[in-house]
């Protein structure tokens, strides 16, 4: 049995980890639930994990993951809410999935640096493992992650220091955020613009320009499919 605290901050959980593809901070949760101080949210999530609700990773910041629901919120009420590991590909009947079952994190492998700023070259900065939400996962093929240099794309969201997860391709539409190889040797993480023959890749920071080349000398390696922040 919950308490009305403990139920209504594993329901602001689920929520943001459906709407963001992370967990909320602590800052997050205190402010939601109305509480002065962090570390009544810190006896919450002490008290789900005990009855066996959430799981804290460790070693990761804000890495909160989700193992059962109650009835109220969606769970089984016999045997309690299992959720089932959502690999990058899809399978045949995969769209039957629910958006909590999406919420089971998987290790994907960080492989290095990439600049949002000028490009420069991919930084193979010691490869590690990271925890990211099944959900992160989209579309069909292989996912790697990246750690974010430089602000360049800040008002699109990303911050230097960032985590990407990027959807292996070489195919991207207008608009698409990519990581591009520009002339056989720099990597930048950009926003993709193709018009005829010439690509722009556009940074998301008025403070950094515009890049334009010509098409031959763009190769798209992957899509962003979701990005993890560390506070």
């Amino acid at each position: 049995m919950l308490t009305r605290k403990q139920l209504e901050l594993l329901e602001f959980i689920q929520k943001r980890v459906q709407r963001d593809g992370v967990p909320p901070s602590f800052d997050e949760m205190k402010e939601a639930l109305d509480l002065r101080s962090k570390s009544g949210i810190h006896r919450l999530i002490t008290a789900l994990e005990e009855r066996g609700f959430i799981r804290r990773l460790a070693h990761r910041a804000r890495a909160i993951e989700i193992v059962k629901l109650p009835e109220s919120l969606g769970g089984d009420p016999t045997s309690g809410f299992s959720p089932r590991v959502i690999d990058g590909g899809r399978a045949a009947g995969a769209g039957n999935t629910t958006p909590v079952e999406k919420m089971h994190v998987q290790e994907l492998q960080v492989m290095g640096r990439i600049a949002a700023g000028v490009p420069i070259e991919a930084i193979p900065d010691g490869s590690y493992n990271i925890a990211i939400p099944g959900m992160m996962m989209s579309g069909r093929g292989s996912h790697y992650a990246l750690e974010v240099t430089g602000d360049s794309m800040i008002n699109a969201g990303i911050n230097d220091g960032d985590i990407v997860v990027i959807r292996e391709t070489s195919a991207a539409e207008n608009g698409d955020i990519v990581v591009a190889m520009v002339q056989g040797y720099e990597t930048t993480l950009k926003r993709f613009r193709r018009e005829g023959g010439i690509i722009t890749l556009e940074a998301a920071n008025p403070s950094h320009p515009d890049r334009s080349f010509p098409e031959g000398e763009v190769k798209v390696q992957g899509k962003l499919s979701g990005l993890i922040r560390s506070y």
